[in-house]
């Protein structure tokens, strides 16, 4: 069996399989053939060059790009074609580089607003918030307050406008916002990005807390190779578009295409690898 067909046999046992994804902005290709997979529970984060493709990758799992050519397969469903509010529904939830919140809700009504692709209440219960409707929304802040606030440990802000807070912490509330589209698989694109030493620790260690105490499998786009190193299970590296390795952090720590990609020259010197 060929390489090619062995590495297609094992995407089989994958929880999101992605399948020969092409990209094109006109002239400029942003994907070229990106064939992975991901298991379900794993922490599976893509790295790469400024313009590698990353944040390119999720944007066509959540279907904010539709890719010219290649498949996208959830939990063997091939959902290429979708819109991205019926990926949301189907439990994959997304963060952004830069934070997407309404800066002048409170956090509780930022974290509200993730789980309404899920209640069930028509409009008319909707509007007189009554029975079933009342008991739903009950049941949903419920979750909130005792699972998700207080996992990434914003209890004392819950009550604050964001655009009061500080970054760090309007990072946890978009990560927040995510939980509670209660996502299967969770894209989390640089959520460490401009954060300092204290505030990355946290990040990192609710990564864990996710990917352990919630089962949600973790796909992580992130330039602090400190803690890809640290929290990933396998890491897949994207240059110009193409993947050009995918393995366990040691091996991926060690390859010379790798070291290529970030240095720009055969290099012994791994220190960027293990910034």
């Amino acid at each position: 069996m060929d390489e090619t067909a062995e590495y297609q046999l094992k995407l089989a046992e994958y929880q999101l399989k992605l399948e020969d994804l092409h990209l094109s902005f006109g002239g400029l290709k942003a994907l070229s053939g990106v064939t992975t997979g991901v298991k379900a529970g794993e922490i599976f984060s893509i790295i790469g060059p400024n313009g590698a493709g990353k944040t390119c990758l999720l944007n066509c799992i959540n279907s904010f790009y539709q890719p010219q050519r290649g498949k996208i397969i959830f939990e063997g469903q091939d959902i290429t074609n979708l819109k991205a509010h019926r990926i949301a529904t189907l439990g994959i939830a997304r963060t952004f580089q830069n934070v997407e919140l309404f800066a002048h809700m409170t956090v509780l009504d930022n974290i509200k607003l993730g789980g309404h692709v899920h209640l069930k209440s028509g409009v008319l219960s909707g509007g007189i918030y009554y029975g079933k409707t009342r008991r739903e929304e009950m049941e949903f802040r419920k979750h909130i307050e005792e699972k998700i606030v207080d996992l990434l440990e914003i209890e004392h802000i819950r009550k604050k406008p964001v655009h009061t807070l500080p970054y760090g912490f309007q990072k946890r509330v978009e990560i927040a916002r995510a939980l509670a589209m209660r996502p299967k698989i969770l894209l989390l694109d640089e959520p460490c990005a401009g954060m300092n030493l204290e505030e990355t620790e946290d990040i990192a260690r609710f990564v864990l807390d996710i990917s352990e105490e919630w089962n949600v499998t973790i796909i992580l786009i992130e330039h602090d190779m400190g803690v890809v190193m640290d929290i990933s299970d396998r890491i897949c590296v994207l240059d110009f578009g193409r993947k050009i390795a995918e393995d366990v952090p040691d091996k991926i720590r060690h390859n010379e295409h790798v070291i290529r990609a970030y240095l720009g020259e055969e290099s012994k010197t791994y220190s960027r690898l293990d910034a």
